[in-house]
């Protein structure tokens, strides 16, 4: 347990970063600063929403929804704030943000099916 929490929580970070840029440059999001927000925003809330469901899942009989989904909507609403406060080319930045997160949770998801 001791090895695997951090292995997956840097395997998240990384995967996370690497799906929300790809999204970010699929909707033709091009500006170098907004970039950096979006890496940034997920290293703060990524690490938190990782750690926090491994605890849940490890000391509650909770379902993995009901934690998902409330994690999940912490990190979107934050990351949106980020984008609406500090970013230049975020016209709808919680939507932006929502849909971000759909396709990397999602992605995600897909990988896990395949493994």
């Amino acid at each position: 347990m001791s090895r695997i929490l951090p292995l997956s929580m840097a395997l998240s970070l990384a995967l996370s970063l690497v799906f929300e840029t790809g999204f970010f440059l699929l909707v033709g999001k091009r500006d170098r600063k907004d970039i950096l927000l979006l890496l940034l925003v997920n290293v703060l809330t990524n690490p938190v929403v990782v750690l926090l469901y491994w605890l849940t899942a490890l000391y509650t009989t909770l379902n993995t929804y009901f934690v998902i989904v409330p994690l999940e909507l912490f990190a979107i609403l934050t990351e949106g704030y980020y984008y609406r406060r500090y970013g230049n080319s975020f016209r709808s930045p919680y939507l932006f943000s929502l849909a971000a997160n759909i396709f990397s949770f999602g992605i995600g998801e897909f990988i896990q099916l395949l493994f």
